[in-house]
């Protein structure tokens, strides 16, 4: 059987933003994996597109709703009918949403919950029944998820956010049991702490300011941990990868 180290295939990146979803797309891309990148907007990947095909990368990208089975389904079919087999998805839709729970509305947690688990759970069940579909020993596949610091604990007005997080948590651990005995490795990231973003740096300045310190996580640097885990041999799998700077507390 062909290792998945020496036939890279296909990068679904579902929620291919400007920060960590667009660095670990262009990670990817650089290690000659096609790269299918996935926003609500598809208009809003172009400047990613053009960067990864600049560099000599080659890239899709696909306007889609990750809480839509029907589209989803439709994605998944497209990517594996016209470009390629889906060897690595790496699933990274947040839904930070703070609210006091005393303003929270069913129709927002329900969203919240929607964005950051559901679709998590549709995107990664469709890739995973082609992963193990292909048969055969070894490798098959890797399916990456994004979690935060409210996959571990609820804080204060955090209540939907921490739900959903928490709940895609146990859905990786499950599949995670499930599929690695069949060839797939399921792994959840922990990221702690503040991403160099333009929010970061328009809204919170004093928090940016460590940017200088290393103080907030570099999405280029989160970006090297999700390639270092989708080629991590199957007889040392890192299920749970916690990212954080050095200044942030535990």
């Amino acid at each position: 059987m062909t290792s998945i180290r020496e036939k890279p295939g296909v990068a679904l990146v579902i929620g291919a933003g400007d920060a960590t979803g667009g660095a670990i797309a262009r990670r990817f891309a650089r290690e000659g994996l096609t790269v299918c990148a996935t926003r609500r907007n598809a208009d809003r990947l172009e400047p990613l597109l053009a960067q990864i095909r600049a560099d000599g990368g080659v890239a899709h990208g696909f306007g889609s709703d990750a809480r839509d089975e029907d589209a989803v389904v439709a994605l998944v079919e497209q990517i594996e009918s016209t470009i390629g087999p889906i060897t690595v998805l790496v699933f990274n839709i947040g839904a930070n949403a703070p609210s006091s729970i005393l303003q929270e509305t069913a129709r927002r947690y329900t969203k919240i919950w929607e964005m950051a688990c559901l679709s998590g759970f549709l995107n990664a069940r469709e890739v995973a029944r082609r992963m193990v579909a292909r048969g055969g020993d070894g490798h098959k596949g890797t399916i990456l998820f994004t979690g935060a610091t409210a996959s571990l604990r609820g804080s204060a007005n955090f209540a939907a956010f921490a739900g959903a997080k928490h709940a895609l948590r146990a859905l990786a651990q499950s599949m995670a049991r499930e599929l690695g005995p069949q060839g797939i490795h399921v792994a959840h990231v922990v990221i702690d702490g503040a991403i160099d973003t333009a929010f970061i740096r328009d809204n919170f300045p004093e928090r940016y300011a460590r940017k200088a310190q290393d103080g907030i996580l570099n999405p280029d640097h989160i970006a090297d941990q999700y390639w270092m885990l989708h080629r991590q041999p199957r007889d040392a799998w890192t299920h749970e990868l916690d990212l954080r700077p050095w200044i942030e507390k535990f």
